[in-house]
């Protein structure tokens, strides 16, 4: 009897560790705090990884965007891509605003920058191309007036909104204003062509659906990328250099595609879409 309640109470602990290990988050961090090691650059009017002027760099553990080294911006829009394809995710950013616009910026990108998901990748882009056709989360500074962070811009593409096609290029969230050079925390909730969410400082403030090729706002591009109507369900995910200083002191995402089998030794209960080749069934460790 107390043989059989040993193995009974073994049992039942297992079961709870295995749920457990299920339920746990491992997030990625996507930038190592040391290096720009796993990622790639695509400046306007230069060759992929050409980092003009030295505009993305590191500095005190975070990545930074930099333009000490620039006389005149000249529209010379940068991002850095990580290397890779995204398609269900959570990916969440930490970001501030700090010291002054480059020279000759444009008014509208004064503390201005973004996360491109569902991106082209770095090396499809045109040398002279400014913007990946991709779905753009819009970060921008307070001005103490109103103004969002987490919107949406559109670089060749268009979404769905409470079931109408939206081609108007930028869409403002309901988040608060964030002045001066505090951190702010966005997040993205990715699921292929179906759902996308915006998040800013742990609070939803917009949402849509269907991404999709279409519409303009992107130049220098090969135009037979851009297929009209086509829905979008992964992609690059990417940082953007739009003329004003701009730090990231954390860059992680969530995969929310995987082994959906309970019977795996790597099942996750909060996987939305199945990946089952991936799964394994070896003694857990």
């Amino acid at each position: 009897m107390k043989l059989q309640l040993t193995m009974l109470f073994s049992l039942l602990w297992l079961s709870v560790s295995a749920q457990k290990n299920a339920d746990k988050q491992e997030w990625k961090q996507l930038f190592n705090g040391k290096n720009l090691d796993g990622w790639d650059i695509k400046i306007r009017g230069y060759e992929l990884n050409d980092n003009y002027n030295n505009t993305f760099r590191v500095e005190d553990g975070k990545m930074v965007v930099r333009y000490d080294q620039y006389d005149d911006f000249k529209q010379k829009y940068g991002h850095i891509f990580y290397k890779g394809d995204f398609s269900y995710y959570r990916i969440s950013v930490e970001y501030r605003f700090v010291g002054e616009q480059a020279p000759k910026g444009e008014g509208w990108a004064w503390r201005n920058s973004g996360i491109m998901v569902h991106g082209q990748p770095a090396a499809t882009m045109g040398k002279d191309q400014d913007f990946p056709a991709s779905i753009e989360v819009q970060l921008l500074g307070g001005n103490d007036k109103v103004r969002t962070t987490c919107n949406l811009c559109t670089p060749g593409t268009n979404v769905v909104m409470d079931g109408k096609l939206i081609t108007q290029h930028c869409i403002t969230s309901k988040s608060k204003t964030y002045n001066g050079d505090q951190w702010v925390k966005a997040e993205v909730l990715v699921l292929g062509d179906s759902l996308i969410q915006h998040f800013a400082n742990g609070e939803m403030v917009l949402e849509y659906n269907k991404p999709q090729l279409g519409g303009g706002n992107v130049s220098g591009n090969d135009p037979s990328l851009i297929i009209e109507g086509k829905l979008l369900d992964h992609g690059s995910i990417s940082l953007q250099s739009e003329s004003h200083p701009v730090e990231f002191r954390k860059v992680e995402i969530l995969d929310l595609k995987g082994c959906m089998d309970p019977k795996a030794t790597n099942y996750k209960s909060y996987f939305v879409k199945a990946d089952n080749a991936k799964c394994s069934y070896g003694k857990k460790k």
